[in-house]
């Protein structure tokens, strides 16, 4: 089964077939995650967030709210999913995803106005990669329109599991353009921009 899902992934993804340390005759509990996610973590689709080089800590505390219905803004698919996955096994998939490369930007043309946004809104006193925590995810790099809902969710109340309801504070007073051209320049940065300020 693991060698079938690392050849399916490969075809449709183009990605290399990953070895897992758990050996061809067991299934790495990641590669539950990697039919939507990828096996390198950076998902071909803007309705799964790319997991690479993500923070461990970070993916636990998701997994585990999805788990817990904590956290229910996907429509129900992780709710499911996650059940595939023991409680012993949700730090291996966080480890495996958290290790693998960061994803590369995109080229989005013009991202001026959401860069001066992301700036002045007081995003960077938590998601400044240099001084970044272990529970706070990148944004660099990440599919624009996952970005997007996930702040339209926050914003809207369909999701409410971040600390202290800090997002959902940053949210909302933005407009839906204002979010979208947040998202949009946050696709197009490198982890390296802010680890470079």
């Amino acid at each position: 089964m693991a060698v079938r899902v690392a050849l399916i992934a490969a075809v449709l993804w183009g990605g290399p077939v990953m070895a897992n340390s758990f050996g061809s005759d067991q299934d790495a509990p990641y590669e539950v995650c990697a039919l939507c996610h990828s096996l390198d973590g950076v998902s071909r689709m803007a309705k799964f967030p790319k997991l690479a080089g993500q923070p461990a800590p970070y993916i636990e505390k998701q997994l585990n709210d999805f788990l817990s219905g904590r956290r229910q803004n996907d429509g129900g698919q992780m709710v499911e999913i996650v059940t595939e996955i023991t409680p012993d096994d949700i730090p291996v998939v966080a480890q495996w995803f958290s290790t693998q490369p960061a994803p590369p930007p995109v080229d989005a043309g013009d991202v001026s106005a959401g860069k001066v946004a992301f700036e002045t809104l007081g995003c960077l006193a938590c998601h400044d990669n240099a001084r970044a925590n272990d529970m706070t995810p990148h944004l660099t790099a990440q599919h624009a329109g996952y970005l997007q809902k996930q702040m339209l969710d926050f914003r809207d109340g369909a999701r409410d599991n971040d600390p202290g309801g800090m997002m959902r504070a940053a949210m909302i007073h933005l407009t839906d353009p204002q979010i979208l051209e947040l998202a949009t320049y946050l696709a197009t940065t490198t982890r390296e921009r802010y680890e470079t300020r």
